[in-house]
């Protein structure tokens, strides 16, 4: 599946931005909501190199939280018709005004969010519009939740295949795998 780099990138984004809420089972492992404040916000928008941020105050944080759980629930869908729905109420929403740029270093590339639009106006338009491309392509089943019981991050999957099945093979992959393998020799030796 060929995606254009800022679609990329805005799906990093989303991805990231879904995976700062506590599911229930992180909850009960006692993971944290690591956006629960205007300075891990600051650190959100730094992280992501989101341009055009001035200052932010709660109700910045409050709306990036809500746009937060909208993403989630297009995760949670796999029914197109409700992804495209929910999609489509976040741009909207948004205000879109697409628009070409080359800012940053970066070549040209499409803004869908006005010029002075908030920082979860510019998360709905931009990340949104990414999600868009992956229900258009009908590639929606790619939008995945981690299969590791304790973790359940978001993830997209871009292998060839869509067989991923963890967020990172490094870490959950990995540590199931060795898990199943422990599982199996004990089993063996007795």
């Amino acid at each position: 599946m060929l995606i254009p780099h800022d679609t990329r990138i805005a799906l990093e984004t989303v991805v990231d931005l879904v995976n700062t809420a506590q599911t229930t089972d992180q909850q009960e492992a006692g993971r944290s909501d690591r956006l629960a404040d205007i300075e891990a916000l600051y650190e959100f928008t730094r992280r992501h190199r989101i341009s055009g941020v001035g200052d932010l105050g709660e109700k910045d944080l409050r709306a990036v939280q809500d746009v937060r759980t909208r993403f989630a629930e297009i995760f949670a869908t796999h029914d197109a018709e409700i992804a495209a729905g929910l999609v489509n109420g976040l741009v909207a929403a948004a205000g879109t005004t697409p628009q070409l740029s080359n800012h940053d270093g970066y070549d040209w590339h499409v803004h869908y969010f006005a010029p002075d639009a908030s920082v979860a106006d510019h998360l709905a338009a931009d990340c949104g519009m990414a999600l868009a491309f992956i229900v258009v392509a009908g590639e929606q089943e790619r939008l995945r939740r981690c299969e590791a019981p304790d973790c359940r991050d978001a993830f997209v999957d871009l292998s060839r295949n869509r067989s991923r099945r963890y967020c990172s093979s490094r870490t959950c992959g990995n540590r199931l795998h060795v898990a199943a393998y422990r599982a199996r020799r004990r089993e063996a030796a007795g």
